[in-house]
């Protein structure tokens, strides 16, 4: 049985990897043991998980951050997601300022998560890794909505997309032209 006088800052961000280094540390050291001995606190024993959640993060007992990555991998393509069909379909009527501000944001984003300097070319650092640009990708959505469209089985759909004073065939044609 171990004694614990102190644990680790409750909410830290690093204390759930502190925390797993030390059990880690107790229980296993550079060895593997097969039979490891019940852990109490507080005369209680406790159960051997293989990972679980705490402070929103999940903690295993091999040090893997992959769960938390594809999790929030997962999350992040459903907000991108989100994002494009509102811009492709629903938003049509926005300030340039506003517009530049999101596009600065997924910039600013996609340098974060490749580790690349704050100031680098955006264009550059797209290009080098075959990635969409944020207008690329607006404008293919855009498409993909014009034409859904076009080829609808409803008529008044049908006929808006291709009056040319309407309202999302010129949001279409003003983002292909910028």
């Amino acid at each position: 049985m171990y004694g614990l006088e102190c644990g680790v800052r409750q909410g830290g961000l690093t204390s759930p990897r502190l925390f797993n280094l030390y059990i880690n540390g107790l229980l296993a050291g550079k060895k593997v043991y097969t039979n490891v001995p019940p852990l109490h606190l507080g005369g209680t024993a406790l159960r051997r998980v293989e990972r679980c959640k705490y402070l929103g993060h999940w903690v295993s007992d091999n040090l893997s951050d992959d769960e938390d990555l594809e999790r929030e991998r997962r999350a992040l393509a459903v907000r991108c997601n989100m994002l494009a069909r509102k811009f492709a379909c629903l938003w049509v009527k926005y300030t340039q300022r506003a517009y530049s501000a999101l596009r600065v944001q997924y910039n600013n984003a996609f340098r974060v998560l490749f580790g690349l300097p704050r100031y680098c070319s955006a264009s550059e650092m797209f290009a080098e890794r075959r990635v969409d640009s944020f207008y690329a990708i607006i404008r293919k959505r855009s498409a993909s909505a014009l034409q859904w469209l076009r080829t609808s089985s409803n008529g008044i759909l049908c006929a808006l997309a291709d009056r040319w004073d309407s309202e999302i065939l010129r949001h279409w044609i003003r983002l292909h032209a910028v």
